[in-house]
């Protein structure tokens, strides 16, 4: 083996004995908790009541889930699930033959909910904010969208960490003997380790964001911190995507012979970055 690529074999998590803590949820946890401490230093210095950080969670868990959800469902693989209705809000998938749950639900089996969307998620994690801002803060929705994005950028860093000790949504072959071989995933060249590009790109606009809300007077300018969000993060995955590998049928290449799905799905993402940030700023309170 030439010594240029890395061969990525890890366990599935770390096991206790009597249970197992997967890696990805291990990064999800992580991801979540010290987001709501580094979120609680923002309430605080804008002087919002720490409380209320107890159903911002909530908001963005729920919206969060059913987005990724639903995004899976409608931008992907809407052909499957129009014929399977029940499949979109059950972790069971039919399956002649299969017995599931201690015997009960013959003809089901049962997968767990397999498919998620990001895009979905942004979506949804939006409107959800709509709702928590106008109940609990009585601020505009894009006030705490220029917070919360913060967050979203860490949490980007530990989920594509966890993607990638999962060993999923890897790269193409690089052609070269540098990259990482996945073992776990039955690989045996080199690819790109295109969760580890991603990952360092979105700490990195995490510290832009912090430094830019910390040492700036943008903050206050409504819409600003989350416009630069959406450009940065969807140009990221605009341009990562050229590297990954396919990781479900149907993510191939959509409308334009170049760009897939969640390329297309990037472009109006981005454009509305740009507009949030030309427009004319609002200065809140």
């Amino acid at each position: 083996m030439n010594f240029l690529s890395v061969v990525w074999d890890p366990s599935l998590g770390i096991d206790l004995g009597f249970f197992v803590i997967r890696w990805y949820s291990l990064m999800f946890v992580v991801a979540f908790v010290l987001g709501l401490r580094l979120m609680k230093k923002i309430y605080i210095e804008d002087k919002i009541d720490p409380q209320k950080l107890d159903a911002l969670f909530m908001y963005t868990f729920v919206s969060m889930l059913i987005g990724m959800r639903l995004g899976e469902v409608f931008f992907y693989s809407w052909d499957y699930y129009q014929n399977h209705l029940l499949e979109i809000i059950l972790p069971f998938r039919k399956s002649e033959g299969e017995t599931a749950l201690f015997g009960l639900l013959d003809g089901w089996k049962f997968t767990g909910f397999t498919g998620f969307a990001s895009h979905g998620a942004a979506i949804a994690i939006i409107i959800g904010m709509y709702f928590y801002s106008k109940k609990h803060l009585k601020k505009s929705m894009l006030y705490i969208l220029d917070r919360l994005v913060i967050m979203v950028a860490l949490a980007g860093f530990f989920i594509r960490f966890g993607n990638f000790f999962n060993s999923e949504i890897y790269g193409k072959p690089t052609g070269s003997s540098f990259g990482v071989i996945f073992k776990g995933a039955g690989e045996t060249v080199a690819r790109h380790p295109t969760q580890l590009y991603e990952a360092f790109c979105y700490l990195i606009l995490f510290f832009i964001l912090w430094r830019v809300y910390w040492k700036t007077n943008k903050k206050l300018k409504e819409g600003y911190l989350f416009g630069i969000f959406m450009i940065a993060l969807w140009s990221i995955r605009l341009v990562i995507e050229f590297l990954k590998e396919p990781q479900v049928d149907g993510r191939e290449d959509w409308v334009f012979n170049s760009l897939n799905t969640g390329q297309v799905l990037s472009i109006p993402l981005i454009l509305i970055g740009i507009w949030l940030m030309l427009r004319k700023q609002k200065q809140t309170a």
